[in-house]
């Protein structure tokens, strides 16, 4: 079973950072990819931005430049750097992980960017 933990919210004026983190229970290995999810009022949610456990990176277009994903292997975690920051990126933003043919969400955690 793997537990995923998130932290980095909050508020920030519009062209601010934050950087959002996401610890993972157990052992993570090769076969991995990890993810970022958001979902903001009254729309569907998006696919942010993927990892694999080979370092391929992947980030809808809409925060391209703007948002890097990262991990450390080390602690289990993974990291997602939000730069240059638009109220249109206010949502909840969840991490995810998908190895040995499974899903885990994190809880969830509040980004608002005020304008």
């Amino acid at each position: 079973q793997v537990q995923l933990v998130e932290s980095g919210g909050g508020l920030v004026q519009s062209g601010g950072s934050l950087r959002l983190s996401c610890a993972a229970s157990g052992s993570i290995f090769r076969g991995y990819v990890m993810g970022w999810y958001r979902q903001a009022p009254g729309k569907q949610r998006e696919l942010v931005t993927t990892i694999t456990s080979s370092g391929r990176t992947n980030y809808a277009d809409s925060v391209k430049g703007r948002f890097a994903i990262s991990t450390d292997n080390a602690k289990n975690t993974v990291y997602l750097q939000m730069n240059s920051l638009k109220p249109d990126d206010t949502a909840v933003y969840y991490c995810t992980i998908s190895l040995r043919g499974s899903d885990y969400w994190g809880q969830g955690t509040q980004v608002t960017v005020s304008s």
